[in-house]
């Protein structure tokens, strides 16, 4: 099947079956890439969560291991693969689907405005499946003794916090992903219309699938690094709200510190991000590719020869 452009407006044939492949892909490319990330995420908590404890990438995993054992890498595993697979599924899903839907409604609109729109639209319903997982995985890795997993962890912050409990970073979590979002599916969109351009030359039918791949997992990587930079304020912030460091935003921020709100753990999280989106879009786009559809990422100029990629 493919999915033509033409004149800003998405042809019809975007079917259920096209966006079921997505949903799909965007669950099993974004479960599998956390779960293998988990130690690096591990750091990071307890960096954000215990900064004068653990001041240094090589601090923090020396003093984990010795008091804890490598076991404590693995922490919060559960939470990573089922709650980014939750949300990867939406993320990438509804993405594909609102930008069907915004492309057809914004004809002319520039295109920047509709990635921007369509990765918030997905970002929010993505958020809200991913809170509850995120809400167990960040307390089972910063505090020691609070749960072995997700079977433990749910009823036990149930028992105590309610349904609250589970959505109490729901906003700082939206705060952090939006932007994200809209950061990186636009930066991926542009960086693939410019490697088409500027470095391949070729319309994107015409090149291989490895060439394919190829622009794929660099414009994936230019996303998730440019990514990472923007939300960092707001992911500090979530990791101080979920283990009680803080009780509202406003305090979180004030004892975080604005400039540490943008530098606290900066190094680990662009570490963790931009190797962890390469690997969702690769994977990503070998699914879509496994299903018969396109590589994702539109290219909207003229290529020299004629035709449109």
């Amino acid at each position: 099947m493919s999915v033509m452009v033409m004149e800003g407006r998405v042809c019809e044939d975007l079917t259920p079956r096209y966006y079921a492949i997505c949903g799909i892909g965007g669950m099993l490319s974004a479960g599998t890439t956390h779960l293998a990330i988990t130690p690096l995420d591990v750091l990071k908590v307890n960096m954000q969560v215990h900064p004068i404890k653990y001041y240094s990438i090589s601090s923090c995993f020396s003093t984990l291991l010795r008091e804890q054992g490598p076991a404590v890498l693995w922490k919060g595993w559960t939470g990573k693969f089922f709650g980014y697979g939750a949300q990867g599924g939406c993320r990438f899903g509804l993405y594909e689907y609102f930008k069907g839907i915004y492309s057809n409604v914004l004809v002319g609109q520039n295109k920047s405005f509709v990635f921007f729109l369509s990765s918030a639209s997905a970002e929010v319903f993505a958020n809200v499946a991913l809170c509850p997982f995120e809400a167990i995985k960040v307390r089972v890795q910063a505090q020691p003794c609070y749960a072995k997993g997700l079977s433990d962890g749910f009823p036990k912050l149930y028992a105590s916090e309610g349904t609250r409990g589970f959505y109490r970073g729901l906003i700082p979590l939206l705060g952090r992903n939006i932007p994200f979002s809209m950061v990186m599916f636009s930066t991926f969109e542009h960086s693939v219309d410019f490697l088409y351009r500027n470095m391949v030359k070729r319309k994107k039918e015409d090149c291989s699938i490895g060439q394919q791949l190829g622009v794929t997992c660099l414009a994936g990587y230019a996303a998730g690094s440019v990514g990472s930079f923007i939300s960092n304020p707001a992911d500090n912030i979530v990791s101080s709200l979920y283990n009680r460091k803080a009780d509202s935003l406003a305090l979180a921020i004030k004892n975080i510190g604005l400039a540490n709100l943008f530098t606290r753990s900066l190094p680990i999280r662009m570490l963790l991000v931009g190797p962890s989106i390469t690997l969702q879009w690769f994977f990503y786009d070998t699914i879509k590719i496994l299903g018969g559809l396109p590589t994702s990422g539109e290219v909207t100029t003229d290529m020299k020869g004629g035709g449109r990629g």
